[in-house]
């Protein structure tokens, strides 16, 4: 298992530089740039005003020269500067929006895994039933709807109508006057909107993948063997079928990571969350291109943890991957 992860782990440092080195030239190749975007409408700046500013942000090197001087910087976890009019340093400005974001995903993936987990297992070992049928519909409405759309009318009906869920910002007004529980209330009832909207499209596609695996799984030739020696019916569910018709839940987690972090720019601008999507799309919009790869790198780092610990699960689910390993 430790040979396993460990070559996962350094399996992990090529995939890096090459996220880092695409999204870099994807950036920097797209129209605009951070001189010439503040300054376009600004009758004042002259050109030889923006060439002194395409210097001093170093955009008039070539690209792979302005990616190595990046490069080397990052290898010292120093993100640069924010060409916006704060100059604030990078590395600040993300770890300020981080924990709203990482809360956001780590509640929705929980979401994800206590209720697709038992749906999908109830739907397979109940097949053609009223329950299978109505969770089928479910799944089917889920995938259909918008985030967005869904979000919307969420806030209308629960939020303003109903007056039941704030529908934006982490904390109330009064929460400097809150107890420290009073506080943690409040600002899990902030999240309950947005994990929803992030795990509802996530639970619906994990629950039939994981209806598939157990069917594959009941219907297989040991599984009818378990029957004939008298084993009973909950251990041949919960103990022999489980943790083999899990194993492409496993796979599906890994790769869904990726998703609820992109999702969660429209979530944070949706519900105006101080959150890394949302300063990820207003540095884009700027064009700053520090901002923007720093976001990209962390959310890279990211994603590769969660595949990373995917694929540790997946081992210790499937002796076989651990055996060739």
């Amino acid at each position: 298992m430790k040979a396993y992860a460990l070559k996962r782990l350094l399996g992990m440092i090529p995939l890096l530089l090459g996220i880092t080195m695409i999204s870099f030239a994807m950036m920097h190749l797209a129209p605009g740039e951070p001189a010439v975007t503040g300054q376009a409408f600004n009758p004042k700046v002259s050109s030889q005003d923006i060439e002194r500013l395409r210097t001093y942000y170093g955009l008039d090197q070539p690209l792979y020269e302005q990616y190595w001087h990046w490069l080397k910087r990052l290898a010292v976890l120093d993100f640069g500067e924010s060409f916006s009019d704060d100059h604030r340093p990078v590395l600040d400005k993300i770890m300020e929006r981080l924990p709203v974001t990482l809360w956001i995903n780590i509640l929705a993936m929980a979401v994800i895994l206590l209720v697709a987990i038992p749906m999908g297992v109830l739907s397979a070992v109940r097949q053609d039933s009223w329950l299978d049928r109505g969770l089928t519909v479910f799944v089917f409405l889920a995938f259909a709807m918008p985030s967005f759309w869904l979000g919307l009318l969420l806030m209308m009906y629960l939020g303003v109508n109903l007056n039941w869920l704030p529908i934006s910002g982490i904390h109330d007004y009064s929460w400097q006057q809150m107890s420290f529980w009073q506080q943690q209330a409040d600002f899990f009832k902030h999240l309950i909107l947005p994990v929803f909207i992030s795990a509802i499209g996530g639970l619906a596609g994990m629950s039939r993948f994981m209806r598939t695996g157990m069917l594959e799984v009941i219907r297989a030739d040991y599984i009818t063997t378990a029957r004939a020696m008298g084993v009973p019916e909950g251990s041949i569910r919960y103990r022999l079928a489980l943790k083999n018709a899990i194993l492409p839940v496993i796979t599906l987690l890994g790769l869904s990571i990726p998703g609820l972090i992109g999702g969660s720019v429209i979530v944070e601008y949706l519900f105006s969350l101080p959150g890394m999507g949302r300063l990820f799309y207003e540095a884009i919009l700027a064009r700053d291109y520090t901002v923007v790869m720093g976001i990209t790198v962390m959310g890279a780092v990211l994603t590769l943890l969660g595949n990373f610990f995917a694929d540790l699960s997946y081992a210790w689910a499937d002796p076989r991957i651990r055996h060739a390993a």
